[in-house]
């Protein structure tokens, strides 16, 4: 009788991390860098988030890859981990230039581009990613006037 309890705890186990193995959700799309740098009122723009939505979203929550940029402005974009890019297709891109809190590191408003740039519905910026070739949007110039 012993030995019962005691495959039913082996079973249970080999159970939880057979299913810890799984990966879930769909399988990953290969994607191609995405570059670009950022200047706001003709300076390079820090801690801008850039990101990119499908062609004809309209949910600000639709994006896809996202990116913040560096002290020169520059980004890098990212879909699974830091810098692999996107998938291929055509994208509507947005930008939020917020602060980071020091205390909870959360990235938020006030946007110090008055939201003129974050509406995936009303923005300008569009870009074609191609399979097997990067892109580089070179210098994108915002302006908060």
């Amino acid at each position: 009788m012993r030995g019962i309890p005691c495959l039913w705890c082996v079973t249970v186990v080999a159970l939880v991390a057979g299913g810890c193995s799984r990966s879930s959700g769909p399988p990953r799309q290969p994607t191609y860098p995405l570059t670009g740098v950022v200047t706001v009122d003709g300076q390079p723009a820090k801690e801008v988030r850039v990101a990119v939505h499908p062609a004809g979203a309209t949910d600000p929550e639709s994006a896809v890859a996202t990116a913040f940029t560096d002290e020169n402005g520059k980004f890098s974009l990212s879909t699974y981990e830091s810098g692999d890019g996107v998938p291929e297709g055509e994208y509507v891109v947005t930008f939020m230039w917020g602060t980071i809190n020091p205390f909870s590191f959360q990235y938020g408003p006030p946007d110090k581009l008055n939201g003129r740039y974050a509406d995936p519905a009303k923005s300008q910026f569009r870009v074609k990613v191609e399979k097997g070739k990067p892109a580089d949007m070179g210098t994108i110039s915002l302006s908060t006037k």
